[in-house]
């Protein structure tokens, strides 16, 4: 019996495979390409591949569109035409575009279960607004309710934008939060109809200035922002004994201050 062998000069092929095609297909797709309408068996054969994965590779590529399929008393098939390989790299990219922003999504939670096992502590750290998003985000993915102190007069004054979507994505996913907030006139008349359906929040009395600050609570993690016209820093910590005390004291807290 004759092994099979690639016929003629294969140009296309790393180009092919590098859009997203297996070898197997790239040959297929340049044999029908090159040559036309020609039956499964016929094709395979030119490109070198047994005759029951020819069968299968050239299905294959009738599902991604890029091969036609004739229907005669012996199937034929025929390359598309060779723009749907364009198609076939913008689906890709669409494709590449969700899993990236879902894994952005669970990277967070990923990274607490790698340091809760392997007992590491891990610092990050972000500037600018853009920064300070990202700390936030991190929290929109937390398993457990977030337990915050923030100064809301310094995050509607630096980051009112930023608050706005925050709390939206916050309902969106359902994500509760207990706040300890500094008890000040603006804070009062801004909690009056604060998203209560997502947030519990309670004030406590300083005669210190406003601290321009957020700290969340969540998930092993402690989260610090600071707020101010030329230094916005966010820092995320991931420590479970840090995480601990903190939570500790937030409760602590939570109990001596003004329900409001």
């Amino acid at each position: 019996m004759n092994t099979p062998t690639i016929e003629g000069n294969m140009m296309y092929e790393d180009l092919l495979t590098k859009a997203g095609l297996s070898p197997d297909q790239a040959r297929i797709y340049e044999i029908l390409l090159k040559s036309g309408v020609m039956p499964a068996s016929k094709a395979s054969i030119k490109a070198g591949i047994k005759r029951g994965l020819g069968y299968k590779v050239i299905e294959q590529l009738v599902s991604m569109g890029l091969v036609e399929k004739i229907d005669k008393k012996v199937a034929l098939f025929t390359a598309t035409h060779p723009s749907k390989i364009k198609d076939l790299i913008q689906k890709r990219e669409d494709e590449l575009r969700l899993i990236n922003a879902s894994l952005a999504g669970a990277l967070g939670t990923m990274t607490s279960d790698y340091n809760l096992n392997s007992g590491k502590p891990n610092v990050q750290f972000f500037e600018g607004l853009d920064g300070i998003k990202k700390v936030l985000e991190d929290s929109l993915y937390s398993r457990e309710e977030i337990l915050s102190y923030a100064d809301i007069t310094s995050i509607q004054k630096y980051i009112p934008k930023i608050n706005e979507w925050y709390v939206d994505q916050r309902e969106k996913k359902q994500v509760k939060k207990r706040a300890i907030l500094l008890d000040t006139k603006e804070a009062r008349s801004i909690l009056a109809t604060y998203h209560k359906g997502i947030t519990d929040n309670r004030i406590i009395k300083l005669d210190n200035p406003p601290f321009e600050s957020i700290m969340q609570i969540y998930d092993g993690k402690i989260s610090y922002i600071s707020l101010s016209d030329d230094h916005m820093i966010g820092t995320i910590i991931e420590d479970r004994a840090v995480y601990e005390m903190h939570k500790a004291l937030f409760s602590f807290t939570w109990n001596k201050a003004e329900n409001i």
